[in-house]
């Protein structure tokens, strides 16, 4: 015998949201997500990979001073615990219309196997972060390239058994050159590059073998301390110095070598055939090269209910996707802090957001500079760490508010209005290690609330010292303490 409907007070509404990734900003929206909804709703994570990685201490694995273990864990037990669905497969489809039989919305994932699964939501979140595009370079990367990286805890795991047998060569009385820095003319985390250098530098030295390297910095930068952002000016002792003297002296002080303005078009065996921005051929020697790559969106592609290819009306051309910014082409002294998103909401599908690297953004905030020869060369947008879990958390909250009835986004992270913290190991040792701690804000410059420098120069600041590492030791742990949701990781800020 069939039982009766239920009265309509008693209808129970299921809210369902899928997070795609769980790097630091889908880990950290599942998180917030789970926590924040009823018992009810559901919070699903589909990821490839089976670990999270707390990735700025992917820097130590690569000299060595880590593990991948100590830098990773299993994702399935930290989700289980905490109610989290966990779906280790690869996301390749958005169906935010649904189907021609079903207007659900879903994601299409894949297996390792080659099986698909199709995983319905009332809210996503796409957080896939980067494609890492070592193909955009002839030769580049660990995979069948010539160069190495730490992008991966497997790739600095490799890095470092390789500087392991540069150590011994060296100490066998051999001159070796180390080349380190960005391997294509538009890559972006400039700064992760900066730090394994200067961790290089101190690690050559604490094995005894560092009067037999020749350290060589090669950069996008068209100077120093840019990182994608245009560069800062930090307020040190009472004055403001620019970020390019800040790292020019750091550099100077380790006898370490730079070049700028550079796109890498090629690396081979023992050498890098890259341009400069005066459109000069040139090419770099080396016996180790560690060189990160440009990155891309992971690749998504959306349909539309009837099985139209929507994916350029969801994604731009790099593979990001389009969220609630100003994209319109205009001359970069046009572009405002105002053309940055808010609150990362799809423009044409109100229940999809972008957090973290998947999101696109607006315009490059350094300048962009051609060669002669039409070459692009200029850092893009960093997007990582910090500015992600904060943009993650924001859109979590928005979500759990527009499930409870709110019409639009309720909260806000814009990398205008926000500010980020860094702190870059120079050096690993409890008694003789250094670290550059930086602080910004905003992260985008805004010109017109702050000139001349287009930032709050009381609240832009940097200095290097033995404390900072110690801040750095602590951040590791307590930042994995976060990840793995152990009791009052909520109270740990972003």
């Amino acid at each position: 015998m069939l039982s009766p409907p239920l009265p309509a007070a008693a209808v129970v509404t299921v809210t369902r949201v899928v997070v795609l990734g769980a790097g630091i900003a889908g880990h950290t929206a599942a998180a917030f997500t789970r926590h924040w909804l009823g018992r009810g709703d559901t919070v699903t994570v589909i990821s490839p990979r089976p670990d999270y990685n707390w990735v700025p201490s992917n820097i130590w694995v690569g000299v060595g001073l880590m593990k991948p273990s100590k830098v990773t864990f299993p994702l399935a037990p930290v989700y289980e615990r905490a109610r989290i669905e966990f779906v280790q497969a690869s996301a390749r489809e958005l169906h935010p219309e649904g189907g021609e039989n079903d207007s659900t919305p879903y994601v299409t994932a894949e297996f390792a196997d080659g099986r698909r699964i199709d995983v319905r939501y009332d809210f996503l979140i796409n957080a896939t972060g980067p494609a890492l595009r070592f193909d955009k370079t002839p030769g580049l990367g660990p995979e069948g390239g010539h160069s190495l990286s730490v992008c991966l805890p497997d790739h600095a795991a490799q890095t470092a058994a390789r500087l392991d047998e540069e150590v011994e060569r060296m100490r066998r009385g051999e001159r070796r050159k180390f080349l380190v820095g960005v391997g294509h003319g538009t890559c972006t985390c400039e700064g992760a590059a900066f730090e394994y250098i200067v961790n290089l530098e101190f690690e050559l030295r604490n094995r005894g073998v560092r009067d037999k390297a020749d350290i060589t910095w090669i950069t996008n930068e068209y100077e120093l301390g840019d990182f994608g952002m245009g560069g800062m000016h930090l307020k040190r002792a009472g004055y403001i110095t620019p970020s390019s003297v800040f790292n020019a002296s750091l550099f100077a002080e380790r006898g370490i070598d730079w070049i700028t303005r550079a796109h890498i078009h090629q690396v081979e065996a023992d050498r890098v055939l890259y341009e400069t921005l005066d459109g000069v051929h040139n090419e770099r020697e080396f016996d180790f090269a560690m060189l990160l790559p440009p990155f891309s969106g992971v690749g998504l592609k959306a349909f539309g209910r009837a099985g139209a290819d929507i994916t350029e009306r969801m994604f731009m051309p790099s593979a990001f996707m389009r969220v609630d910014a100003d994209y319109t082409a205009r001359p970069h002294e046009e572009w405002k802090a105002s053309d940055w998103p808010r609150t990362y909401q799809s423009p044409d599908y109100g229940k999809v957001f972008a957090a973290g690297i998947a999101f696109a953004p607006p315009h490059a905030i350094s300048v962009p500079r051609k060669s002669p020869n039409g070459t692009l060369i200029a850092p893009a947008p960093p997007r990582t760490g910090m500015p992600s879990a904060m943009i993650a958390k924001a859109v979590a909250w928005s979500i759990v508010d527009m499930a409870g009835g709110a019409r639009e986004p309720t909260h806000c992270a814009s990398m205008a209005e926000m500010g980020a913290a860094c702190v870059a190991s120079a050096g690993a040792n409890p008694f003789t290690g250094t670290a550059a701690s930086m602080t910004v804000y905003p992260i985008v410059p805004d010109y017109e609330r702050y000139p001349p420098y287009g930032r709050d120069i009381k609240r832009t600041f940097g200095e290097i010292g033995l404390a900072g590492h110690w801040i750095k030791i602590l951040l590791h742990h307590i930042f994995l303490h976060k990840a793995r949701l152990r009791p009052g990781w909520r109270l740990i800020p972003e």
